[in-house]
């Protein structure tokens, strides 16, 4: 079975095999992404800033998606998306004050990954950051429900395909 490049569920010895045979020369082509074609419409592509809450105690808020929005029932990092002409930074301040009621500052936003996922009709490009400090205590301001969750626990949460790739940045840097 083929895995993607940087996979870290292995030894080194046996990442590297794996990462040769899907994505190095010889690789199967037929797994490569679709390219784009000449005269076929864009993508939409969604600029999403998100962030890892980190409380002292090394956990991270999660914020479960309420009824009547789509993916509803699935958790997620708190955050939203960028507005034309708004930088990521911005736009995550806004958010958290939207969403939970709390401020922070753009010196206590540090970038820490991204993920890019293709969904139905669109393309979505999550900016994570971290942030420690704040101001204020999470609360819900949209329905949604908050949980505090170690790292290590995330998988027990159902969240949105985009999200999953977080989750082994944040268990292996927290």
């Amino acid at each position: 079975m083929r895995r993607p490049c940087g996979r870290w569920d292995r030894p080194p010895q046996d990442r590297r095999k794996a990462d040769r045979a899907a994505c190095g020369p010889g690789a199967d082509p037929s797994r490569d992404p679709p390219r784009r074609r000449p005269g076929a419409a864009p993508v939409t592509l969604v600029l999403v800033s998100a962030v890892a809450l980190i409380d002292p105690d090394g956990r991270v808020l999660l914020a479960q998606r309420p009824d009547g929005k789509s993916m509803a029932g699935l958790w997620e990092f708190p955050g939203g998306k960028v507005e034309p002409g708004e930088r990521p930074e911005t736009a995550l301040i806004r958010e958290l004050d939207e969403e939970l009621g709390i401020g922070t500052w753009e010196s206590c936003l540090a970038p820490l990954t991204f993920a890019s996922h293709a969904y139905e009709g669109f393309h979505l490009l999550m900016l994570l950051f971290a942030c420690r400090k704040w101001t204020g205590q999470p609360r819900p301001k949209e329905g949604q429900t908050l949980k505090w969750v170690r790292p290590r626990d995330m998988r027990a949460y159902p969240m949105p395909p985009a999200d999953l790739p977080l989750i082994a940045v944040l268990r292996d840097w927290l």
